[in-house]
């Protein structure tokens, strides 16, 4: 995929953080007597917080739902979020696209600490031309309008660029926008699930856009389809 733009999705995507986010909300919503499966948490993950929580516990009100996502955050606050890491490479990968001439932003439903731990790990601020974050609209994903207002800031149209996400969410606020959507497993979702969504392409990971950076091949060839590890890293090469 190259285009002008690229709206990256932020949990998930370039942070490794979806177990801890479900962990978090299993503990809250174990604080209101309400047990939860992994698994079944795991459907919502990258869904906006209210529309998650009416689906996983119908029972909840509107007062009760906000109160449980504030205690999810606080949990995920003070247990996880010091020790989340940045997936590898996402630098290089932004730096690539940079190199191609493409502008970059972000659109993430988180904000506040969060937000800044994860612009921290990533160090790519003097990369990215955009963001839209969860202060900019009352809404999240599906809902089209923080991926609407990345590209409003990006000053392209949906056509020339491209929306990367882990969830189907992601793919289904793309579509919104008229925006194309490529996809990557760390979100815990299967490859089908996500092309099912609208993803166009779906790797394993984020980082040099799905390309294999260690054994990229000359101009003119074709990539390697022996499967190999990268060397350096030692982690399985994505590229089909």
């Amino acid at each position: 995929m190259h285009s002008a733009g690229y709206i990256f999705d932020v949990e998930g995507t370039l942070v490794d953080c979806v177990p801890q986010t479900i962990f978090s909300l299993q503990m809250s919503l174990a604080d209101f007597g309400l047990t939860i499966p992994y698994e079944t948490s795991q459907l919502y993950v990258g869904l906006d917080g209210d529309q998650a929580l009416q689906l996983l516990a119908p029972g909840f009100n509107e007062p009760t739902r906000k109160k449980v996502l504030t205690n999810r955050a606080s949990h995920y606050r003070k247990t996880y979020l010091s020790g989340i890491k940045a997936f590898p490479e996402v630098r290089e990968m932004f730096q690539a696209l940079k190199k191609d001439g493409a502008k970059i932003a972000l659109a993430t439903d988180c904000k506040g600490p969060e937000l800044r731990r994860y612009l921290a790990l990533l160090n790519v601020n003097d990369l990215i031309d955009a963001m839209a974050c969860g202060d900019d609209v009352e809404h999240g994903k599906p809902d089209p309008r923080l991926v609407g207002l990345a590209l409003r800031k990006l000053g392209l149209p949906g056509s020339e660029v491209v929306m990367i996400g882990d969830t189907p969410y992601d793919a289904e606020a793309a579509q919104g926008t008229g925006t194309a959507a490529g996809g990557v497993l760390t979100g815990g979702f299967s490859k089908e699930t996500l092309l099912q969504a609208g993803c166009l392409a779906v790797a394993r990971e984020s980082g040099t856009r799905g390309e294999c950076r260690k054994c990229r091949p000359r101009r003119g060839s074709r990539h390697r389809q022996r499967k190999h590890r990268h060397r350096g890293t030692g982690r399985r090469c994505s590229v089909k």
